[in-house]
C-alpha cells in the first residue's frame, strides 16, 4: 500500500468507475500529477536530502573503536551455491572493511537473519561470516546475530549478545543513510549508549540543476520515492509500538 503504483492504480481504476465524468477526469489528471511528482529526480532527491544525516567520514580521521555494528539486509542468499549475492546496500559492510584493516576498528558485528517467511534457513549473518573468512578475516574479530528479522530484533538480540560476550566500549552503527535515523533511535532506545552513526550508501547526491534532472521522470526516482516514504512509516509504526 506504500507503493506509489499502488496509489496511481488505486485512482485509474477509481476514475474509470465514476459515473460524474467531469470528477473521473480529474483523477485522471491528478493520476498524471502524483505520476510525474513521483518520478521527479530532483524532487525525490531533496525528500532524501532531507531526511539522511551527515556523519563523519571516519576513513580520514584517526579516531578509533571497539567495532561496528553492521546492519543486515545487504545481499539474498544463493541456497545453490551457498554463498551471498551482495547487492546496493552492501555498501554497509564495504565500506568498513578498510577501517578493520587499518586498525581502527577491532571487530565487525554483523547482525542479521532471515527476513523471508518462505526461506528461514537463509540466515544472511552466517553467510556474510563465511565471506568475512574467505578474504581473511579471522573468526577472533567477528561477531554475529543471525536470528533478528527487522531493526527492532537487530538492536535487541545483538545487545543480549553483546552483553554476554561482555563487549563494551565505543562502536560503529552501520546502516545506508536513509535508514539511519530509524537505526539511531531504537538502538538508543534498546539501552545502546556509547554508538555513532556511520552512513553507507547515500541516496542523495549533489543538488543538480540540469534540465533532465529537473524535469524528465525518471524510474528511479519512481523506486526512490517508494524507498522514503516506506522508511517513513517505518519510522512512524516504531514510534507507535515504543521502539524508538
Amino acid at each position: 500500500m506504500l507503493s506509489p503504483i499502488t496509489w496511481l492504480f488505486c485512482l485509474i481504476v477509481f476514475s474509470l468507475y465514476v459515473k460524474n465524468e467531469k470528477l473521473s477526469k480529474k483523477l485522471r489528471i491528478w493520476s498524471l500529477v502524483v505520476l510525474y511528482l513521483c518520478c521527479n529526480s530532483f524532487i525525490v532527491d531533496e525528500l532524501f536530502r532531507a531526511y539522511e544525516p551527515v556523519t563523519p567520514d571516519y576513513e580520514v580521521t584517526n579516531q578509533k573503536f571497539d567495532g561496528a555494528i553492521i546492519l543486515g539486509g545487504i545481499g539474498d542468499i544463493d541456497l545453490r551455491l551457498q554463498k551471498i549475492n551482495f547487492g546496493a546496500s552492501a555498501d554497509r559492510l564495504f565500506q568498513i572493511l578498510p577501517l578493520l584493516h587499518k586498525g581502527q576498528i577491532k571487530r565487525i558485528v554483523f547482525t542479521g537473519g532471515s527476513g523471508k517467511i518462505e526461506f528461514p534457513e537463509k540466515k544472511e549473518a552466517f553467510y556474510v561470516k563465511k565471506y568475512l573468512n574467505q578474504i581473511g578475516v579471522p573468526d577472533s574479530q567477528i561477531v554475529i546475530e543471525s536470528e533478528s528479522r527487522n531493526t527492532y530484533e537487530n538492536a535487541i538480540f545483538t545487545k543480549k549478545i553483546m552483553d554476554s560476550l561482555k563487549l563494551k566500549g565505543n562502536y560503529l552503527l552501520v546502516t545506508s543513510a536513509y535508514h539511519m535515523p530509524r537505526s539511531m533511535a531504537i538502538f538508543k532506545k534498546a539501552g545502546y549508549t556509547h554508538i555513532y552513526p556511520c552512513i553507507t550508501n547515500k541516496k542523495s547526491g549533489i543538488r543538480r540543476f540540469t534540465f533532465d534532472h529537473l524535469f524528465i521522470p525518471n524510474s528511479d526516482a519512481l523506486f526512490g520515492f517508494q524507498l522514503i516514504t516506506h522508511e517513513w512509516f517505518g519510522y512512524f509504526i516504531y514510534k507507535l509500538n515504543g521502539y524508538a
